[in-house]
């Protein structure tokens, strides 16, 4: 049944990231996923917030931060896995996530983009 909470909220946080992407805001600075990565950064800390504050129920956990959060934008769960890292106070944990995700996702791009042209 969680995996009809997860696709929903999916569809609309997916939904709802392409509504940004269609304001008419013209810059060579990716200023709108900039803004898409802090606000669901803002929404899943909200909802880590309510979470641990009060007792919520798994489906709507997993509409809203898997979901919502997961279509809007996967930014958000890297922030919040970064955030937990230093949070519990494990800062060498929390480093080398945020330059391997930062660094292996790059070179991952790299390796795609050099692949697509061996393809064709």
């Amino acid at each position: 049944m969680g995996f009809v909470f997860v696709a929903l909220g999916g569809a609309l946080g997916a939904a709802a990231r392409y509504a940004v992407s269609l304001l008419p805001v013209k810059t060579g600075f990716p200023i709108l996923t900039l803004l898409t990565n802090i606000v669901g950064a803002v929404l899943i800390g909200f909802i880590a917030g309510i979470v641990s504050n009060n007792e919520i129920s798994p489906n709507t956990v997993l509409f809203w931060k898997t979901g919502v959060c997961g279509g809007f934008t996967t930014f958000s769960t890297f922030s919040l896995e970064a955030f937990t890292l230093f949070e519990n106070k494990d800062y060498l944990s929390g480093g080398i996530y945020i330059f391997l995700s930062v660094v292996c996702c790059l070179a991952g791009i790299f390796c795609g983009r050099k692949l697509s042209v061996l393809i064709h």
